[in-house]
């Protein structure tokens, strides 16, 4: 396999996790009946842009479905966080009835419902037609495509620039990441923004966080890997600020290579602490393998030992790196029986590859568990906060990423 971006051939393997389904793939009840098609999921490093990358096995189309179960707003803690971002971002960037925001990936309307609210004009360009559809109910306009150079240059034409163009986690979604970054520069306007985030590559290693590895994942982002593609594509890498979402995310602010944007102290910061971590040295991704081994072994010794003892445990979040977990693991209904999730989308299906029937968190509650799995750690606070009444038969709170903890 060759590098997404720089073509280089790709020889160092970063992590094995074995042959899993696509981790958004639920299946209803007549599917259990059907053969599941799984796919190796392995991740390379590339030695000259320092990329890290699925080797490709499967096209996104079969990823990224009509049917595709996973909707933004159903987290209240990601609701909170994008009303944030709108009001930081339209005051910094002056924003008005003037301006243009573009948010690639809009899934249901749930930021682009801010930026309306504002009354600035907005545009969401979002390929599934689930969550297309759950957009323009809210009144939103969306194009049902997926995005790049072709369809930047064209809504350049059709809409005008762009002022500000959003990319939330989509960026580490798309399998051709140079003709996706190409289509923001198409689209951006001469002084316009880009942001983008993405989970970051060195909280992903220092933390062991391997369960964010997924098919639909192509990449997995480095300040370092991000600068270089922007670069080769017109755009210059301007701000960078750390969030806490998803583990540890970057928020990554570009503009045109000649654009009136200064280059704050932050981007220099950045890139010299990766590169400090090693990230630009094959030796920084040695070691995640067995790391991921050990959180494997202490799941499945806790579920185990769970059993014998009498105990219920069931489980919260049908989230894509608790697929990525249970899959890996080796956890099947024997183990964990149930799992409940917020989104009615999920609910009354099952989990790729482990089975696992999802249910409604009302469900959940009614089988008073020993135990509540959380497998979005991310939000593992919010979760106990919303399932707090466990603790009135005894009931406690797990996660098993980065190490297991119980509570």
């Amino acid at each position: 396999m060759k590098c997404r971006h720089c073509q280089t051939e790709l020889h160092d393997t970063f992590i094995d996790l074995g042959f899993s389904p696509p981790s958004n793939a639920y299946l209803r009840a007549e599917d259990l009946q059907r053969p599941e098609t799984y796919y190796p999921l392995k991740v390379m490093v590339c030695r000259q842009c320092w990329l890290v990358q699925t080797e490709d096995y499967t096209h996104y189309d079969q990823l990224f479905a009509t049917d595709y179960a996973y909707f933004s707003s159903t987290s209240s803690t990601w609701l909170k966080h994008a009303s944030g971002y709108v009001d930081m971002i339209a005051a910094r960037l002056n924003l008005d009835a003037k301006s243009l925001v573009v948010e690639l990936a809009a899934n249901d309307g749930y930021l682009l419902q801010y930026v309306q609210q504002k009354g600035i004009p907005c545009l969401g360009v979002e390929p599934t037609k689930s969550t297309a559809d759950a957009a323009r109910e809210k009144g939103i306009p969306i194009v049902e495509e997926f995005f790049g150079v072709a369809l930047g240059q064209r809504l350049r034409q059709s809409h005008g620039a762009a002022d500000l163009i959003a990319a939330n986690n989509v960026l580490a979604h798309v399998p051709d990441i140079n003709d996706f970054v190409g289509g923001m520069a198409a689209l951006l306007a001469p002084q316009g923004t880009v942001t983008v985030e993405c989970p970051h590559l060195l909280n992903l290693i220092g933390q062991s966080q391997f369960d964010t590895i997924y098919h639909e994942h192509f990449s997995y982002l480095s300040l370092v890997a991000v600068e270089r593609v922007m670069r080769a594509q017109g755009l210059r890498v301007y701000d960078v600020e750390e969030l806490p979402t998803h583990g540890g995310s970057l928020r990554i602010y570009a503009c045109h290579l000649d654009a009136a944007l200064a280059t704050a102290p932050a981007v220099p910061a950045m890139l010299a602490r990766e590169r400090a971590f090693g990230l630009e040295s094959i030796d920084a991704y040695a070691g995640f393998q067995r790391k991921a081994e050990e959180i494997k072994a202490g799941l499945l010794e806790f579920l185990l030992a769970q059993k014998r003892a009498g105990k219920k445990v069931l489980a919260y979040g049908a989230a894509a790196k608790g697929n990525t977990l249970l899959n890996y693991s080796g956890v099947h209904p024997d183990l964990l029986p149930l799992v409940a999730d917020a989104a009615p989308s999920k609910q009354d299906k099952y989990m790729p590859g482990s089975h696992i029937p999802i249910v409604s968190p009302a469900r959940l509650l009614q089988e008073k568990p020993d135990v509540v799995l959380i497998l979005p750690w991310n939000i593992k606070d919010e979760v106990a906060q919303q399932l707090a009444e466990i603790r009135g038969w005894g009931g406690r709170f797990a996660i098993a990423v980065p190490q297991l903890q119980v509570w």
